[in-house]
């Protein structure tokens, strides 16, 4: 892929779709990715989206906001199409946008918003950008080492690892029993497995692009958790927040935005890697790492969206 043109002509700038811009990791990493081109913030509040792009027009970059809410397949759609028409000639794709819910809640179909959000609505944005995207683009899924049951750190927070049942259970708010007693859980580390499952099979299936994951570290500083109670928001902000640089496996978004750019950028070429909060290559868990799986997620997902009306 050529390196990004000079900022002094916009016109001519490479372009990155970021999701879940207005907040945490998102934003973070879309400051520091319009040091390298244009940046098109994809997110569900306009006038967050608005601040934002002024903030980055301000640093001298060119942000476009595109209003999309990944839970919404009709949103998700529209969205791609306005991205399609802005015709920029997109270098790379970062499906960041993610929610942890403390409770169950459904999208316009009925789905669980978690699975929707998290998983289907990445699914739909990249499967509808991916003919449009140059040879050597890049695309990024922010995935959770939740996913993993075998993952020390996760199993001493509560998780329980995946409990993927089919796309089609998952979207009813379904999992495999005996999972976590943590509200949430079970639905997000599933559906992150999900994400690290697509990542993997479109990397074999689409070898003109790029497709890797990363696991960004446990940042108490991001949104995920925004429905939880006020004392828990105000712990992670403003004690736990302090404390993530010297903790093994945490992170924060003004450590994560540098390391998710340097991947978006890709130099390397590398695809179909997951890597760490460190940037370096890691594993997911023993189900996820099997290509029968991820191409049976991805089949699966396929199948549940032509259910759908298109």
């Amino acid at each position: 892929m050529p390196n990004p043109v000079s900022m002094n002509n916009p016109s001519e700038q490479n372009a990155y779709v970021i999701t879940g811009p207005t907040s945490g990791i998102g934003r973070a990493t879309a400051l520091e990715v319009s040091k390298h081109g244009k940046v098109v913030l994809v997110g569900r509040d306009r006038e967050k989206l608005n601040q934002l792009q002024k903030e980055v027009e301000r640093k001298g970059g060119h942000a476009v906001p595109v209003l999309c809410d990944l839970s919404d397949l009709a949103s998700v759609r529209r969205a791609a199409a306005e991205i399609i028409a802005l015709d920029f000639p997109i270098a790379g794709l970062l499906n960041n946008a993610g929610i942890f819910p403390m409770r169950a809640t459904k999208n316009p179909l009925g789905w669980d918003n978690a699975f929707a959000t998290n998983h289907i609505g990445p699914f739909v944005l990249t499967e509808a950008l991916i003919p449009y995207l140059p040879d050597g683009a890049n695309v990024v899924f922010v995935a959770s080492g939740v996913e993993d049951p075998e993952r020390k750190p996760a199993k001493m927070s509560g998780f329980r690892g995946s409990r993927y049942v089919s796309a089609e259970a998952s979207a009813r708010g379904e999992w495999e029993p005996s999972g976590s007693k943590m509200p949430g859980a079970d639905a997000y580390a599933t559906s992150k497995q999900c994400t690290l499952a697509m990542a993997l099979a479109f990397a074999r299936e689409t070898t003109r692009l790029r497709f890797n994951a990363v696991e960004p570290g446990f940042s108490p500083e991001t949104g995920l958790g925004r429905d939880a109670n006020a004392f828990l928001r105000f712990l992670s902000k403003y004690v736990l927040s302090l404390l993530a640089p010297h903790i093994k496996y945490w992170s924060t978004p003004k450590l994560a935005a540098p390391m998710i750019t340097k991947l978006l950028l890709n130099e390397s070429g590398g695809t179909g890697i997951y890597y760490d909060e460190k940037g370096q290559p890691m594993l997911g868990s023993a189900q996820v790492r099997d290509p029968e799986f991820q191409d049976r997620v991805v089949a699966e997902t396929r199948a549940l969206l032509s259910m759908t009306a298109k």
